[in-house]
């Protein structure tokens, strides 16, 4: 994050969708999801996996999480995402042999490479994830471990949660919790991340990946018999790349919605300007006349492209534990899995995909087209603003587009940062793919530099996006330059036209030389349409008044409006 240039190049809504508080969260919602699909096919019992779902919403900073009739059993079913009443009642086997395991995860800790590390670790770094700062009421859920009593399986109908109580009593930021409306303590600050980035940040240096020491702080905030089960059954890199897959699509929704302001923006303009006469444009020099409202049709059909990519594109939960076979959870791995994505609501894999990166690629790749979408939209309107053609310009909020030097500047700043944004894409997109290749079951480097840019590629795919829609909407146009610059060469850039009204008279080739010679003559000269009617071949077929007509650039765009019309049909489709 940079204070200084994130405004610029991490602008509009995608950012806050792939920021650390974001990939936090969706860590959490992973262990949330974990527990609860577990639950439902009878590997945890229900009040270990609501024990578990609850401090997973605490920290995510659910505000709904701390109101404890929403946790009470004796009034659960309040219709809260996830509630206890949710989970469904356990089988006959509840809790495998992991009640005596690793208290952070059961046997999933020896399942784990990167756990059981991080078990073995300096204990300084374990401590840290249950510093106050990072976990709070810590001592109260030490002594819930301890005393069963204060375990949510063991309270009888009606009993109060000490984790609430404690916030309630102790924490002047709850105010009532214990009948405080989740709306209201939302307001009073209630609504915010509970585990700092930071400590986890720190603490992932003895790991390799921020979801051990999360995993750690999660479990010392659950507390009770239940934390033997955080986590049980999975692999850090399971909890990473589903955590990645609902940061993406967090990241596409908001890229979704930003592509659609800047569509109906360019629709907006195609249907305004479709018969604008425009000069058209290839390789930087003037060619033939289109419109205006085929420029801003072509932006539109791009944008279409752009959506219809981004739609289409697929989130996947992962689950395979230490070496994608879900061995520590016996035969209902699969069922885990299913109910895990259900859960999250994402794509069922056929199998695990540590090493099958086809998914992240699509979805960099996806993001790349986009932001050149958008570099591509942002340049050509900087050209169009620039001093010698004019034909349209910015009209932002005051103070926008000026220079720092120069008075007289009106610079088309918000396509300008569109262009800055959407540079930085390909780079990043070319480092997703870089890594790509990964070995064996679980790579090693590969897998952890997928991380950065792809929360990268997000933000500067979003900001070309944001910058670029907010450039047309300032968008306004200039139809007398427009015109003037079509005139500025005198209708040479109708030759074609002049050369095809004569074919059927002298044949094409003669016709080519004959217009030919004229426009070379125009260009030294000038008044081109008086030297064709000068001109013994042209003069003899075509009239002063033909030429007139044939020289006027309104009558020469072709299917211009017919392709504005397609292209408005087209996003108006399934929009």
């Amino acid at each position: 994050m940079s204070d200084l240039f994130d405004g610029l190049s991490a602008a509009g809504p995608v950012r806050a969708e792939v920021e650390d508080r974001a990939w936090l969260r969706a860590m959490l919602a992973f262990e949330r999801a974990l527990a609860t699909a577990q639950a439902e096919v009878g590997l945890l019992a229900p009040e270990h996996a609501a024990a578990i779902a609850r401090a997973c919403d605490q920290a995510a900073g659910d505000p709904a999480a701390w109101d404890p009739t929403v946790w009470d059993p004796a009034t659960r079913g309040s219709g809260v995402r996830g509630s206890a009443a949710q989970i469904p009642a356990a089988r006959d086997s509840v809790v495998g042999d992991s009640a005596a395991g690793d208290p952070v995860g059961g046997d999933s800790a020896a399942q784990d490479p990167a756990r059981g590390e991080s078990a073995a670790r300096d204990p300084g770094v374990r401590d840290s994830m249950v510093r106050d700062s990072m976990v709070r009421n810590s001592a109260a859920q030490d002594s819930a471990a301890r005393d069963p009593a204060r375990d949510p399986a063991a309270r009888g109908p009606g009993a109060h949660d000490p984790a609430a109580g404690d916030l309630a009593a102790g924490d002047p930021r709850a105010g009532d919790v214990a009948g405080g409306d989740p709306a209201e303590l939302g307001a009073a600050g209630i609504d915010r991340l509970e585990i700092d980035p930071a400590e986890i940040g720190a603490a992932a240096t003895g790991v390799g990946n921020p979801a051990a020491p999360l995993v750690r702080a999660l479990t010392a905030r659950v507390g009770g018999a239940a934390s033997r089960y955080v986590h049980q059954g999975a692999t850090s890199q399971d909890v990473l790349d589903t955590a990645a897959m609902l940061v993406l699509r967090g990241a596409t929704r908001a890229l979704l919605s930003t592509v659609d302001s800047a569509g109906a923006r360019a629709a907006e303009l195609a249907a305004a300007h479709r018969d604008t006469p425009q000069a058209g444009r290839t390789l930087g020099q003037q060619a033939l006349p289109v419109t205006f409202g085929l420029t801003a049709a072509n932006w539109l059909s791009a944008l279409t492209a752009a959506r219809d990519r981004l739609r289409g594109l697929q989130f996947a939960a992962q689950l395979g534990g230490a070496a994608g076979t879900l061995a520590s959870l016996g035969d209902r791995g699969p069922a885990v899995l299913t109910a895990l994505a259900r859960e999250l609501e994402l794509d069922e894999p056929v199998l695990p995909w540590h090493t099958d990166r086809s998914r992240l690629t699509a979805i960099a790749a996806a993001f790349g087209e986009v932001a050149g979408t958008a570099g591509g939209i942002a340049r050509t309107i900087i050209l169009l603003a620039q001093t010698e053609v004019g034909e349209v310009f910015e009209e932002g909020p005051p103070g926008s587009g000026g220079s720092s030097t120069l008075p007289h500047k009106r610079n088309p700043v918000a396509a300008v940062l569109a262009a800055g944004a959407a540079a930085q894409a390909p780079g990043l997109v070319g480092t997703v793919f870089a890594v790509r290749p990964q070995e064996y079951q679980r790579a090693a480097g590969n897998w952890h530099a997928e991380w950065r840019p792809l929360t990268e590629l997000a933000k500067v795919t979003g900001s070309a996006v944001h910058w670029v829609a907010e450039s047309l909407a300032r968008l306004r146009v200039d139809q007398g330059r427009m015109r003037a610059n079509l005139d500025r060469t005198g209708g040479l850039l109708l030759a074609e036209r002049v050369t095809s009204a004569l074919v059927d008279e002298v044949g094409r080739l003669a016709a080519h030389d004959a217009v030919a010679r004229c426009a070379r003559q125009a260009v030294a000269e000038g008044g081109f349409g008086a030297i064709l009617a000068a001109d013994p071949v042209v003069g003899e077929h075509l009239s002063a008044e033909r030429i007139a007509e044939l020289l006027d650039p309104a009558g020469y765009v072709g299917s211009a409006g017919l392709f504005v019309d397609r292209a408005l049909a087209a996003w108006e489709e399934d929009r």
